[in-house]
């Protein structure tokens, strides 16, 4: 028994140890990119790795937030986000709610066409034609009508409308609901867990869009953010339209990783603050369908 104790112990201080060390890992690079967006300068001139700087500023995120492009780029980010998210829930949720009906016509072709999208993919030449037919190139919404909603997200949102009762459809049609009165009225309050879960789904998506901007977005001023910080990261001149982050390191001596760092913190903090206001409602929402009451 003494044996055996013995082994526990080393067992879990091992474990522990080796827990702590991934979570270091995990954890270091996103401290060490706020870190050095907030390092001085001449701090980040003079030493070559800054874990906590003696001299803290804020002259990275002033000179982005005054670059015109950077500015540009992120509120079509914001707006993709906020429009292209609400949209995204409305589309999917009335799919979804739709094919939850046994009453509705012509359901299992719609069924077995959306199945289909899981297992052929139109693929990239399709899809920019149909996007430039539409005459959507260099317009934000192509970077939101091709991604209105998703097959699976239908079906699985089609499952919590499922476990929701008929009775509870009945006595709003008693009450003098029509049909999109009971959708709004009944089942998107009582499918709020899903909608936030999606909605979570949706948003970092719509913020994260890259590929696409890259197929459908020619003009600078409509990059999303995403695309700009990846050319910020290969060519720091992409700043500025020509002045750009070289002449803010001739005038200020402003190191252009410093820049970087910050555009790194500006693009992902919106996510991380949004995420503990739906904590409660994502787990839940992570299973629907799932289970039926």
């Amino acid at each position: 028994m003494a044996d055996k104790g013995w082994r526990d112990r080393v067992f879990n201080i091992t474990n522990i140890t080796v827990l702590i060390l991934i979570a270091l890992a995990t954890v270091f690079p996103i401290y060490y990119t706020i870190v050095l967006s907030f390092t001085d300068p001449t701090e980040y001139y003079s030493k070559p790795l800054i874990l906590f700087p003696e001299k803290w500023t804020l002259d990275a995120y002033r000179y982005l937030l005054s670059n015109g492009l950077f500015v540009s780029a992120l509120g079509v980010s914001t707006f993709l986000a906020t429009v292209g998210t609400a949209l995204s829930l409305i589309v999917t949720a009335g799919l979804a709610y739709a094919l939850s009906r046994k009453r509705l016509r012509f359901r299992r072709a719609m069924m077995f066409l959306i199945l289909l999208t899981f297992l052929f993919q139109p693929g990239l030449v399709p899809a920019y034609l149909i996007v430039r037919n539409l005459g959507l190139i260099d317009s934000i919404w192509s970077l939101i009508l091709p991604s209105l909603t998703s097959g699976w997200y239908a079906l699985l949102m089609k499952g919590f409308f499922d476990s929701i009762p008929d009775s509870l459809e009945e006595a709003g049609r008693i009450d003098g609901c029509n049909e999109i009165g009971v959708f709004w009225r009944i089942m998107l309050p009582l499918s709020l867990p899903a909608l936030v879960a999606f909605g979570l789904f949706f948003a970092v998506g719509y913020w994260n869009t890259y590929f696409n901007a890259l197929m459908y977005i020619n003009d600078q001023n409509r990059w999303p953010l995403q695309v700009l910080l990846q050319n910020m990261l290969v060519d720091p001149s992409t700043m500025g339209g020509g002045a750009g982050v070289e002449s803010f390191r001739a005038n200020r001596q402003m190191p252009t990783e410093t820049l970087k760092m910050a555009a790194v913190v500006i693009a992902t903090i919106p996510i991380m603050l949004v995420y503990p206001f739906l904590q409660k409602h994502f787990a839940k929402g992570a299973m629907v369908g799932s289970l039926k009451e």
